[in-house]
């Protein structure tokens, strides 16, 4: 271990290295509740020195975890076989902003929500935008292929990554895309490591596409006595041809628990809410609003409040985005999910949601983004009630289960990581899985960068029940 920590020194100082308990037990967990210690945290500044990082750790076999700000929803950084864990919040430059060429380049540590605010003052606009996109890094945004509530009409991280930078396991520092709108030359590997979760190499810098920033928008909130009338409301707006920027969904719980965190006047009677914005050229959005208002009232709602200024915008999207803070009140765990149908399925899979909830008697809130049929089912749980998560257990796979069944997916933008490496089995056939083993063992045959995730192992085995990583 000493040997260890003079090399990595070497490479990057002592004020880099960290290797006390507490510096450990603060790196060994995400955004859920499984928790395994590193051996190592190290902070590099380079992609220098993130090569030879890869080199000391490939020639020792010590397992590397590359991380962004740790916000992540599927136990996608959590390093499951110890060894280093690769912190990589040090690199936060936006290199540049290419105004002509509509794009910029960025490292990985770059905080997502300070890249909009840069790109914005410029008149430009970067459209993917993560629940957590005020703390989340575009590192961990590529790496885990993030979302958000925009996706509907502009589609997530994958769309707009155009080029990366990249060290694989063997030490080498390779370039994938370019600066480019069209480039169709050889295999397209930068959309392959888009959403690999750093089990293909370490990025170390993004090129993302830019779009010009729309010149108006509008903010829809509408109560729903029933939530069937709100998730009927989502495929017949889109049947009319309008294409929202968000159009979020909460059902009853989801509403009692901002009610009670932020006391917005919203109906604690009403069992859903749909708040849907608007962007793009002002005349066709004053034009589209009072008609999504009328689908809306033609569903049964009870209330509908139209934004008249970005400041009672603002007050609306409150209730959205304190949700998942607010549900949290219900019990200490939060398990969250991001199940994603066909979008005309959404009603159907709520309904089901539903039922799973009620069939293992559990709390489970759901919203998220039902414009693409990517629904937060999260279920509020003790992790303390050995009984209670085994009824969990039971209930996400059935979640799941229902998920691919109505021609879904796994994940719509959380990744696979290590909570959802059980049910991979369900979407894909062993032939798929098969090929997808066989290209991780072309980037990395020796299994060290950030293994256990995606495909999984022991370390998944009873992942709601089992003592293993605390």
């Amino acid at each position: 271990m000493s040997e260890i920590i003079q090399a990595l020194t070497k490479i990057l100082g002592p004020e880099n290295i960290h290797c006390s308990l507490e510096d450990r037990m603060c790196y060994s967990y995400d955004g859920t509740f499984r928790t395994f210690l590193p051996d190592y945290i190290v902070r590099p500044k380079s992609t220098l020195e993130i090569q030879g990082l890869v080199k000391l750790a490939v020639a020792n076999k010590i397992p590397l975890y590359p991380r962004g700000a740790g916000t992540g929803l599927s136990g996608g950084s959590v390093p499951i076989k110890g060894g280093i864990v690769l912190d990589l919040t040090r690199l936060n430059q936006i290199v540049e902003i290419d105004v002509k060429n509509l794009l910029a380049v960025v490292e990985p540590g770059v905080v997502t929500g300070d890249l909009h605010k840069a790109v914005e003052a410029l008149g430009l606009f970067y459209p993917p935008d993560p629940a957590s996109l005020k703390t989340c890094t575009m590192g961990g945004n590529v790496a885990e292929g993030a979302g958000g509530p925009r996706a509907i009409k502009y589609g997530v991280t994958r769309d707009y990554v155009m080029g990366l930078e990249v060290v694989t396991a063997a030490g080498e520092i390779i370039h994938l895309g370019g600066r480019t709108v069209k480039n169709v030359a050889g295999y397209d590997l930068t959309r392959l490591f888009v959403g690999s979760e750093g089990t293909l190499g370490v990025i170390t810098q993004i090129i993302v596409r830019l779009i010009p920033k729309p010149e108006a928008k509008k903010t829809i909130l509408s109560m729903f006595p029933k939530l069937n009338g709100a998730a009927e409301t989502v495929p017949q707006i889109i049947a009319r041809g309008i294409i929202p920027a968000t159009l979020e969904i909460m059902d009853d719980l989801s509403i009692n628990c901002v009610e009670n965190h932020l006391h917005m006047g919203l109906s604690r009677d009403s069992e859903a809410v749909l708040l849907i914005e608007l962007d793009g050229d002002k005349e066709v959005v004053e034009k589209q609003a009072p008609i999504i208002a009328q689908i809306c009232q033609d569903n049964g709602a009870s209330e509908v409040r139209v934004a008249r200024n970005d400041a009672e915008s603002e007050e609306l999207w409150k209730a959205r985005r304190a949700v998942s803070a607010a549900i949290v009140q219900l019990n200490p765990t939060k398990i969250a999910e991001d199940a994603t149908v066909p979008r005309t399925q959404v009603p159907e899979m709520i309904r089901r949601l539903k039922k799973i909830a009620s069939k293992y008697n559990l709390l489970m809130p759901i919203y998220g983004h039902a414009g693409d049929g990517n629904l937060h089912p999260n279920i509020i749980t003790d992790r303390r009630n050995s009984e209670e998560m085994e009824r969990v257990e039971k209930a996400v796979e059935e979640i799941f289960k229902n998920t691919v069944e109505l021609g879904g997916t796994l994940s719509g933008e959380h990744g696979i990581g290590l909570m959802k490496a059980p049910f991979m089995k369900l979407q894909f056939t062993p032939e798929e899985l098969h090929y997808f083993r066989e290209i991780k063992k072309a980037f990395d045959p020796h299994n060290l960068l950030n293994p256990g995730k995606i495909f999984g192992g022991e370390e998944s085995d009873g992942l709601f029940t089992s003592p293993k990583g605390n």
